[in-house]
């Protein structure tokens, strides 16, 4: 008890002697025998069927192997000496449940709303009054330890730099019912106050709120909702230089190369420290963030302290608008400003060298940032807290989104059989947590089908053989036949046929021989195609099968056949009548295997893959993207389109309702649990230019297992990451994304059209459908609903639609007749007009 105590504090990096000793005291106050019968302290009676267990102690095998920096959070704790809390109640007559209690440092004292007498009514606040500005990037929230009464279930955080003025909640969600220390993640920015609102008690026990313990995050060094402001004529200055021993001139931080860099003087007599460099960008602009790319050819004169000031004339520089301390290690840190400030010139100036090496100072680029267009780079919304990490998505035709983590909210191991699901209203924003006990089926990572009418098909994981079906019409989970070959990491389809196509997958179940299969949508049962070998299928990761089949790349098209065209680079075509057979279809242009990678349906038989790395994990990412075309003639043409900004595996790719496609974060250097060399700002790419444009960067980092599903109203949900037990890149969160066809310039929502009428839930293939608008549109789309595990979504794909038009607001759309064109499913039909605006999307089931 005392080890996952302290592997908790140290999760959220609350390691002091004091602390040492709160753990202590809280693994005292456990061990004491509950008393009393008031509201704020009765013990809770034996848990209901179905109850959550999110602490079940991990079994063998699979256990993650979690790197050293994924149990560090990137977001220092802030120190909360001369802070004061208030609360909107406090139980005072009955216990000592002062708000101050918060911030005593011990988890054995707590803050609870008033339930003496008559309790207070939800919902109830505390207000944290640092009396100082700073950067603040999450709420730490520790529940009380002694009983489960008053746990926060769902709740807003809102900021303010006055205590008077409070906009609209940064963050909000739901968490799990458990005493384990919550992040509340939201977009890093300056503020003085930070107020917690409890809207419910996550057990539904009374209208009661609790805390023992309240903790800020600092600056993650990830500046979010900005954009880099282009270099071009800017110039750079230092307090001093190293040119006599080396070219390490200032300069050298805006080239654009990493491998060159500026270096404080070390030659004959070194300068000592502070060290500083300014940036001229030549003309006044508005800056929000600063991004420092440490030196790869060694360690020397790594920034460790800093600060960053601003000036609009180069002379008069105010207080800093930007201070902390760097990491001494190679990755790419950030500065998020306090403010948003209007500035010609830019100083970075270091007061420490990060190992305590020398007295030096360096730096490969130097790069700065300012808030986003969201006319041209989209916007970002508050984010969404879940009560678990969400690994797995779905769609569902009911207006939600379904999402499972593993046996427990933040961790995997074993086959427990059972495991924690949330579904999240798309209208409403709540998020309700069930554990799915009754398929006896641990569904971490699985394959995913979204079936013909609406079900959703999960296969293997952790329990690797088994099988289950979601049902969004009645919500219930149901068993169907096991597989007949146990699978972990494997790739699924639908089938034109309407059956489901499963193939690799030797994460799990033993290694090798996960050869394919068919589920039957008729019969419910599966039947094995000896002729479709996954060995003609695989990647030439270093791992062996245990890596190199996992997370196809699946196609389906006419008479049941699929076209497999990644991650490894030769395709091939697979036809599942019968025994099945595999035809090898080409490579992919001059791709290499690209694990981890994306592949995205954008138009009929057109499709872009983008990212991955040659291997699972520990190998360089790629910025590279290809077109495959699957043509006419029956072999697939692939070519390299432009490539990305940014180097990406672990990412996850939408295709949206224009034929766009927009990717989501990922690492350069691919490395699960970790957060290291993780891209935070998405790119959308246009198949009529063959270009990425850099968009909104995001606040939290997404990358191995998280995830990404197009939304009914043209948005995208991005979350979830982590999954690795006591670490401190747990992601229980996400957040949607704007896309720019939906925003103007100040950020208001541009003038939608609306499908108006009844448009019918279900249309053959072939069908004529009618459709009016209240305005015109110049094109029709559907676009398949998707379901993401694991960088994989094989069910999404978009399907522009010929129509005719009778007047401005009234057509007939022409549905294609191949259900290998418009798979069996539930699609998103949107209306675009000539602006490029997306309707909100009437969900249609066609087949």
């Amino acid at each position: 008890m005392l080890t996952r105590l302290l592997h908790s504090l140290a999760h959220h990096r609350l390691r002091s002697t004091g602390l040492i000793a709160v753990a202590l005291a809280a693994v005292v106050a456990a061990l004491l025998p509950l008393t009393g019968s008031s509201p704020a302290t009765a013990a809770i009676g034996p848990a209901a069927a179905g109850s959550v267990d999110p602490r079940h102690p991990m079994a063998a095998p699979h256990e993650p192997v979690v790197p050293a920096d994924a149990m560090e959070p990137t977001a220092p704790v802030l120190p909360r000496n001369g802070w004061t809390v208030s609360a909107s109640d406090e139980e005072t007559a009955s216990e000592n449940g002062r708000a101050v209690n918060v911030l005593d440092g011990s988890t054995a004292t707590i803050w609870h709303s008033k339930w003496s007498g008559t309790a207070a009514p939800l919902p109830h606040t505390l207000t944290l009054d640092m009396h100082r500005s700073a950067v603040v990037s999450a709420l730490v929230y520790q529940p009380r330890t002694n009983s489960a009464n008053g746990r926060v279930g769902s709740y807003t955080i809102q900021l303010s730099a006055d205590g008077t003025s409070w906009g609209s909640a940064v963050a909000s969600g739901t968490l799990g019912d458990d005493a384990t220390a919550k992040t509340l993640s939201f977009a890093a920015q300056g503020t003085r106050y930070v107020r917690l609102t409890a809207t419910s008690e996550a057990g539904n026990r009374g209208p009661w709120s609790s805390a023992a313990e309240i903790n800020l995050l600092g600056d993650p060094g990830s500046p979010a909702a900005v954009v880099d402001l282009s270099r071009t004529g800017w110039t750079a200055s230092a307090s001093d230089e190293e040119t006599a021993a080396s070219g390490n001139a200032a300069a050298q931080v805006l080239d654009g190369d990493p491998d060159t860099i500026w270096h404080s003087r070390y030659s004959g007599t070194a300068q000592p420290l502070p060290h500083s460099i300014t940036i001229d960008m030549k003309s006044v602009r508005d800056v929000s963030a600063l991004t420092y790319q440490p030196r790869r050819s060694g360690a020397n004169g790594r920034i460790g302290a800093y600060t960053v000031t601003a000036s609009t004339d180069g002379t008069t520089f105010g207080t800093p608008v930007a201070r902390g301390t760097w990491k001494d290690d190679d990755t790419v840190k950030g500065a998020t400003f306090l403010r948003t400030v209007s500035a010609r010139y830019v100083r970075l100036t270091a007061t420490t060298e990060a190992g305590g090496r020398g007295p030096w100072s360096s730096a490969a680029e130097i790069r700065l940032s300012a808030p986003a267009n969201p006319a041209t780079a989209g916007s970002w919304g508050r984010i969404t807290g879940f009560p678990l990490v969400p690994v797995a998505t779905a769609l569902l035709p009911n207006n939600k989104l379904l999402a499972w983590s593993a046996y427990g909210v933040d961790r995997f191991g074993g086959s427990n059989g059972y495991t924690q699901t949330a579904i999240m209203d798309l209208g409403t924003g709540a998020v309700t947590q069930r554990r799915v006990d009754n398929t006896h089926h641990d569904m971490f990572c699985p394959g995913i089908a979204l079936l013909r009418d609406g079900r959703v098909l999960v296969t293997g994981g952790s329990n690797a053989e088994r099988a289950s079906l979601y049902d969004p019409a009645t919500d219930t989970w149901s068993a169907t036949e096991d597989m007949h070959i146990a699978r972990g990491y494997q790739a699924m389809t639908l089938l034109s046929t309407g059956d489901a196509f499963v193939l690799g997958g030797s994460w799990s179940g033993g290694q090798g021989g996960k050869d394919g299969e068919v589920w039957s949508a008729s019969t419910g049962s599966w039947r094995t195609l000896p002729g479709v070998p996954v060995t003609d299928t695989m990647t030439a990761d270093p791992a062996g099968p245990y890596r190199a089949d996992n997370h196809q790349w699946l196609h389906a098209t006419s008479d049941g056949r699929v076209l497999q065209l990644g991650p490894s680079k030769q395709m091939n075509w697979i036809s599942t009548q019968g025994d099945g057979s595999v035809t090898a279809a080409g490579t992919r242009a001059d791709s290499a295997d690209a694990m981890n990678g994306n592949a995205v349906a954008y138009d009929i038989g057109k499709l872009l893959t983008l990212g991955g790395a040659p291997a699972y994990d520990n190998a360089t990412a790629t910025r590279r993207a290809y077109t495959v075309d699957l043509g006419t003639g029956g072999q697939p043409q692939a070519a390299r389109t432009g490539d990305m900004a940014f180097a990406r595996s672990f990412s996850n790719s939408v295709v949206l309702p224009d034929g766009k496609v927009a990717v989501f974060g990922g690492q350069s250097y691919p490395v699960p649990f970790s957060d290291a060399t993780s891209t935070l700002t998405p790119e959308i790419w246009d198949p009529a230019t063959g270009r990425f444009t850099e968009m909104a960067s995001m606040a939290v980092p997404r990358n191995y297992h998280s995830v990404a599903n197009l939304l009914p109203d043209g948005r995208i949900f991005s979350g979830g990451g982590g999954l690795c037990g006591d670490c401190a890149t747990n992601h229980a969160d996400g957040a949607v994304f704007t896309p720019p066809y939906l925003l103007n310039a100040d950020g208001t929502e541009r003038t939608r059209p609306v499908i108006t009428g009844t448009v019918p839930a279900h249309v053959a293939g072939g069908a004529a459908l009618p459709v009016t608008t209240d305005s015109a549109v110049t094109s029709f789309a559907l676009v398949r609903a998707g379901a993401a595990t694991h960088s994989t979504d094989n069910d999404q794909r978009r399907v522009p639609l010929t129509f005719t038009r009778h007047s401005t607001t009234s057509y007939t759309l022409s549905v294609p007749s191949d259900p290998g064109v418009v798979l069996p499913g539930s699609y998103l039909l949107f209306a675009l007009n000539s602006a490029g605006v997306p309707s909100r999307a009437r969900m249609v089931n066609v087949g």
